[in-house]
């Protein structure tokens, strides 16, 4: 008997053991690689809102790991929730969407949600989080923003410009609970523009960090080189999962945000960023990543593995620059002033709120012209022997949206149309993403000419007249090939 419990000893030893020596880039790797058994599938786009998660949260207070409760509401009387899980000594609070239209890392929560209450080959990782740490989790920080996809909550301010001033109800809770809490980690979640670069590189930065800096001197503390640290450990972890496309934020001072001041009340915080990835409109696949990013940070928080980085190497992540744009179109020839000049053109399609099934619609503009050679593009097309020519208006008007078959549509593409005009136009009866060229009135006045801030809507002529390419409210279409998916004009 004496031997056979000396045995289960040495096992318990050597699994202990084990579980303190996975390395963050395997737990990160197989986090990502399995994210599809915890992934919530009541969530599958961007735009939930409030009364979505809801649900998700009352289901949570059943099981026996979570503690769920309403802490507080939003200046529209909606409930915040926090969600508490561990039993550790450690504590972490992560809160998410403090920013409406901010929302990629709450769909990453409620994985983790999911996570925590399996059991699997992960086992040994989820079991050192629960043991060693207590989460306490804000999903879903500015409701009301998060109900019409806008950045400010409902007073029309920025949470994360109110530490100081605490003017928000959101704020004030957020405030009390790193009071009340005293947090060791902090997990501010945000999303930032798809237009970031990893430095002046064509990559974009698909997830930014900051270590906040709590001071103008951007002073290194025992606090604030925690984050640093953990960081480090991250970006290692991602590397192995985006190469290259790991960015970090300026470390300059925000003495209004709330992350510069957690991290100087004493809770180290880490900033995470969603940015963009090629074909992830949705941000699914970034989803993926902040969950695989946000338990191996945990893993590393509950073993202390960020002790094992060097603070230099948090210096070394490049920063967020600006050098993507949504199309580049490089080397056309444009007649502009009786002069036939060499150029390149940046498009950036912006998203419109609308009550159709997705919520919104593209309205792109061109916002850069000239040369273009040190920026990139989502798309990027060498038009050179190529002519730009602004879009055609076709002046005999369609009796109604049905006429525009896709054969129609081609053809007039190929003659150079970009629009068309409908008798009877009533927007209310179609979405934009029905229209494969652009949809306006009998009497109104367009112009596609080439400008900056103007609509991006052309043909490009080759040497022989012939049309090529189409461009029709941003969306490029090669006239050679098949129509691409995402394709639409506007109701002009």
């Amino acid at each position: 008997m004496q031997r056979f419990l000396i045995l289960i000893l040495l096992f318990m030893t050597l699994f202990e053991a084990q579980c303190q020596t996975i390395p963050s880039t395997e737990v990160a790797q197989q986090a990502f690689k399995q994210h599809s058994t915890y992934k919530e599938p009541a969530i599958q786009n961007r735009r939930f809102k409030h009364q979505d998660i809801v649900p998700l949260l009352e289901k949570l207070k059943q099981h026996p790991l979570f503690e769920v409760e309403v802490v507080g509401k939003s200046v529209e009387e909606r409930d915040l929730y926090l969600v508490k899980a561990g039993t550790g000594e450690i504590k972490v609070m992560l809160w998410s969407q403090m920013h409406g239209d901010e929302s990629t890392a709450t769909m990453a929560l409620f994985d983790l949600f999911n996570f925590l209450q399996q059991s699997d080959q992960l086992d040994p990782v989820r079991q050192q989080i629960l043991q060693n740490l207590t989460l306490y989790i804000v999903p879903m920080l500015n409701p009301d923003g998060a109900e019409q996809f806008k950045r400010r909550n409902a007073l029309q301010l920025d949470l994360n410009r109110d530490a100081l001033r605490l003017q928000s109800p959101e704020a004030q809770l957020l405030k009390s609970l790193r009071d009340s809490l005293n947090p060791e980690f902090g997990f501010n979640l945000h999303d930032q523009s798809r237009h970031y670069t990893v430095g002046t590189t064509s990559k974009p930065a698909t997830i930014s960090f900051l270590a906040p800096a709590f001071d103008h001197a951007q002073t290194v503390n025992t606090v604030r080189d925690r984050a640093m640290r953990t960081i480090v450990g991250m970006n290692e972890a991602l590397q192995q999962l985006i190469p290259g496309q790991v960015a970090k934020y300026s470390d300059e001072h925000e003495p209004r945000a709330f992350g510069d001041n957690i991290q100087k009340w004493g809770t180290s915080v880490i900033l995470i960023e969603s940015g963009g990835y090629q074909d992830d409109p949705e941000k699914q696949l970034i989803r993926q990543l902040n969950f695989a990013s946000i338990v191996s940070a945990l893993h590393l928080i509950a073993e202390n593995g960020y002790t094992n980085y060097a603070l230099e190497d948090y210096y070394r992540i490049p920063e967020n620059e600006r050098y993507l744009y949504d199309v580049v179109v490089r080397n056309v020839r444009y007649e502009d002033n009786n002069m036939n000049i060499l150029l390149d053109f940046g498009i950036i399609r912006d998203e419109v709120p609308s009550p159709n099934d997705k919520g919104f619609y593209h309205r792109s503009s061109v916002q850069e012209i000239g040369d273009m050679s040190v920026f990139y593009g989502y798309e990027d097309i060498d038009g050179k022997g190529l002519t730009l020519v602004p879009g055609k208006v076709y002046s005999k008007p369609f009796k109604s949206i049905a006429a525009l078959t896709p054969e129609r549509t081609r053809e007039l593409l190929l003659d150079g149309y970009t629009t068309v005009r409908v008798e009877k136009l009533s927007s209310a009866n179609i979405t934009p993403s029905d229209l494969p060229l652009n949809v306006t009135a009998l009497n109104s006045k367009i112009n596609h000419t080439l400008r900056l801030e103007g609509g991006a809507n052309f043909v490009l002529k080759g040497a022989d007249g012939k049309v090529k390419y189409a461009i029709v409210n941003g969306f490029v279409y090669n006239l050679q090939g098949d129509k691409p998916a995402l394709f639409h004009g506007l109701v002009l």
